[in-house]
C-alpha cells in the first residue's frame, strides 16, 4: 500500500504543477505577442500530458483482478482515440478521431503514447504488425474550417506520429528510410487517417487515394469503416 500512496502522491503532484502552469495564461490574455502565447498554451499542454501519461501508468500498475501493469482490464473495446487495421497490399491504416495537435514549440507525448496504445490492442487481438524496411508514411486529415485553426503543415504535431513507429514498424525515422506526405481533405468529420505503406506503394496509393482504382475498405478520399 505504501507504494500505492507514493504513486498517488506523485499523481496529485503533477497535476498541481499542470494546474500552476495555467496561471500564466491568464496574463498572456492581452499579449501582442503570438508567438509568446502559443508557447504558453503548448507549455501548459505539455504539463497536463504528462500528468495524464503518468495517470495511465498508474492505473494499469493498480489495477486489481485481470489488471495489473502492462495489462487491461476486460471491458468492452471502445475506439474513442481511434483504431487499427490493415487493408489491400498490407498497409497499415491507423485512424485517430482528432485532428493532429498543433505542436510548433514541442512535440505531443500524448499523440506518440495513444499510437502506441492503440497499436499495443492490436497485436493483443492476435493480429501482427507489419515492419518495413523503406516506408511511405501518409498523414491525412479530414476536417472542416470551423474544426481547424492551424492550417500550416510545419505546425503541426506530425513528428510524433513518426517517434511512435521507428523502430516498431521501421528502422528509423531518417529521411533516407521514412518518408512523409501530409495532406489534407475537407469533411464534416473530424479525423485523421495514418497510413504506413511499403515505399514502393507509393504511386498505387496515391492512385487509389484519387479513385483511379479501388482497394477493399478504402474509397477516394478516405476510408469507410
Amino acid at each position: 500500500m505504501n507504494g500505492m500512496k507514493q504513486d498517488i502522491a506523485r499523481i496529485q503532484e503533477l497535476v498541481g504543477k499542470a494546474f500552476s502552469a495555467t496561471g500564466s495564461l491568464a496574463a498572456l490574455t492581452d499579449s501582442t505577442s503570438p508567438g509568446r502565447l502559443q508557447k504558453a498554451l503548448e507549455e501548459t499542454s505539455g504539463a497536463f500530458e504528462r500528468s495524464m501519461l503518468e495517470l495511465r501508468r498508474l492505473c494499469e500498475k493498480h489495477s486489481p483482478g485481470a489488471g495489473g501493469y502492462g495489462k487491461r482490464p476486460i471491458l468492452p473495446r471502445m475506439e474513442t482515440s481511434g483504431f487499427v487495421e490493415q487493408f489491400g497490399y498490407g498497409w497499415l491504416h491507423i485512424q485517430l478521431n482528432t485532428l493532429l495537435p498543433h505542436c510548433r514549440y514541442q512535440p505531443s507525448e500524448w499523440l506518440s503514447d495513444t499510437i502506441c496504445r492503440l497499436l499495443d490492442d492490436y497485436e493483443a487481438g492476435g493480429s501482427r504488425l507489419p515492419f518495413f524496411q523503406k516506408a511511405m508514411l501518409v498523414i491525412d486529415e479530414h476536417c472542416g474550417m470551423d474544426g481547424r485553426h492551424i492550417f500550416d503543415q510545419d505546425n503541426k504535431g506530425w513528428k510524433a506520429v513518426s517517434n511512435a513507429i521507428k523502430g516498431r514498424l521501421v528502422p528509423d525515422d531518417d529521411q533516407f528510410t521514412l518518408a512523409v506526405a501530409l495532406i489534407s481533405e475537407k469533411s464534416e468529420l473530424n479525423v485523421c487517417h495514418i497510413t504506413l505503406l511499403d515505399l514502393s506503394d507509393t504511386a498505387d496509393f496515391f492512385a487509389t487515394r484519387s479513385g483511379d482504382y479501388a482497394v477493399p475498405g478504402f474509397y477516394e478520399g478516405g476510408w469507410e469503416h
